[in-house]
């Protein structure tokens, strides 16, 4: 008994939801330090306003997924949740442009952030249930076919309407462009929509036949539950004692930046130290006291518990994703401010040069995510003539080729050149690493393992939000430019990890066995 393979257009209604989801994350990243600048915010303390987005999704991917492991009703697993969170990120774009003061935009993008997490953790598990191995890359490739579409209608929409309706992309000084407004606007709908077509287009398995479909493919491979890859479970001795020294560690980081008066953006990372620390007391608290049943504290507890018991093949994962995140986040983070200083030669967000060029960055932005979707036809094809992992690590260095050439290219009409490499990496990190993942991962447990594997996407962006701003200051001047080279060395790392990933899902291994 094998899951049953689907049509092309199956897969199409399953994944059309991130058509939407992508709008929204696509005009979130184009326009939010657009958004910042616009209200004030000094380059230096752009990373700090970030962290909204990354520590958002490390407290809310993890529990969305325990909890949908564990839903079944009339909309199925994972669909209550693409609705629910389209809903909630539709009244936070809305919201966005408007803000009146910058931490009230900060506020926005954590809402907007924390809504589109209850949408994207389910659908990457969703590809998990209801396709077999063999399926698998073409539907998470799917799924980034529809990012791409996605972030280039998001991306580009403030330049289409100031270029192609004469809608002004000016405001005055404190304030947001009409044309940022109205794509918002028009996102919010786009985003409704798309994820309404998915959630009344498709079916899901039942528990039971999820359970039935684990069983016979273990059977038919010869291998152990998955779920066991991580070795006996971890005792409250070893938690207590993991937790306290990294609780005290963080406690001792945080009066060592007080007492040498550091950059401030550093008691993020001494609170995510003392975080996991405190983290594990509390499992510890719990697994001593018998567990916490099936509520928010007995999701916590498994959350931990499986974060120390994850597949091998998933913490290989975890070290490639750690840098390839770091260097997408410096690339979001910084290419606005980057661009209009270094190209355009403007600081002055009220100034048409600084709009012209933060316009043209939603172009470029476009450009990546167009390269993106169709990236995304031609991967399953690269990963079937090779593998799937030889077609990561040649994505990869694609990106990091794009990245570190942006510095060095001076005039801003020929950057779209680079946006072609950084669009096959961004493809290949939304769907390469998830299609290998989904074949070591027990079905019962697949949203909880996503929401996990979302710690190593959030963790490189609260490092990266916590030391590039004090990296540029110290090394280069405060120069934005430069954090897109040190993204695309970030990205060449990753490459270089990824031929220490196991791939024991591997479709052209299956079928020589």
């Amino acid at each position: 008994m094998t899951r049953p393979r689907l049509s092309f257009w199956q897969i199409w209604n399953m994944c059309f939801g991130f058509f939407g989801i992508q709008i929204g994350f696509g005009l979130q990243n184009a326009n939010t330090s657009r958004i910042f600048q616009t209200l004030g915010a000094k380059v230096d303390d752009l990373a700090i306003l970030w962290i909204a987005a990354p520590a958002t999704g490390l407290l809310v991917q993890p529990i969305i997924g325990y909890l949908s492991d564990r839903t079944w009703g009339p909309l199925g697993r994972r669909r209550p949740y693409f609705l629910w969170g389209a809903l909630a990120t539709t009244a936070a774009l809305l919201v966005m442009p408007n803000a009146p003061d910058l931490w009230v935009a900060a506020c926005a993008l954590w809402v907007m952030d924390a809504s589109i997490n209850v949408t994207m953790e389910p659908f990457r598990a969703f590809v998990g249930d209801n396709l077999p191995d063999a399926q698998r890359t073409t539907g998470y490739a799917m799924q980034s076919f529809f990012i791409g579409l996605g972030a280039v209608l998001a991306s580009a929409l403030p330049w289409i309407l100031s270029h192609g309706f004469a809608i002004s992309n000016v405001a005055p000084a404190g304030g947001v462009p009409p044309s940022v407004h109205l794509a918002f606007y028009v996102g919010g709908a786009g985003l409704l929509l798309s994820v309404l077509w998915t959630v009344f287009t498709t079916r899901e398995y039942s528990p039971e036949q999820l359970e039935a479909f684990e069983a016979a493919d273990r059977a038919r491979k010869g291998s152990a539950d998955p779920a066991t890859d991580g070795g006996p479970d971890r005792t409250v001795r070893a938690y207590v004692q993991g937790g306290a020294v990294w609780t005290v560690a963080g406690l001792a980081l945080t009066a060592v930046i007080a007492g040498l008066r550091l950059e401030k953006e550093l008691y993020v990372l001494a609170a995510l130290i003392a975080g996991f620390g405190l983290a594990q007391l509390a499992a510890a608290a719990l697994k001593r006291g018998g567990g916490a049943g099936e509520g928010l504290a007995g999701g916590f507890a498994e959350v931990i518990e499986d974060l120390f018991r994850m597949p091998a093949t998933m913490k290989q994962l975890a070290v490639v994703q750690f840098f390839s995140w770091f260097g997408l986040f410096a690339m979001w983070i910084y290419t606005t401010a980057a661009v209009t200083a270094h190209h355009y030669h403007a600081i002055d967000t009220a100034s048409q040069a600084y709009n012209d060029g933060a316009d043209w960055v939603g172009v470029l932005f476009a450009a990546y995510n167009g390269v993106a979707a169709v990236a995304a036809l031609m991967i399953p094809r690269i990963a079937r003539a090779t593998s799937r992992r030889l077609s990561h690590v040649i994505c990869l260095c694609l990106g990091s080729l794009g990245l570190v050439s942006i510095p060095l290219i001076r005039d801003p009409a020929l950057l779209w050149i680079p946006m072609i490499g950084v669009g096959f990496a961004w493809s290949a990190i939304l769907s390469v690493p998830y299609s290998i993942l989904s074949g070591a991962l027990p079905a019962r447990k697949m949203g909880v393992y996503m929401g996990i594997f979302n710690f190593f996407i959030v963790i490189p962006q609260l490092l990266a939000a916590t030391v590039l701003g004090l990296l540029l200051k110290t090394f280069f001047g405060g120069a934005a430019i430069w954090a897109l080279g040190l993204g695309g060395a970030s990205m060449f790392v990753a490459a270089l990890c990824v031929f220490a990933v196991s791939d024991p899902g591997e479709p052209k291994a299956l079928c020589k066995t």
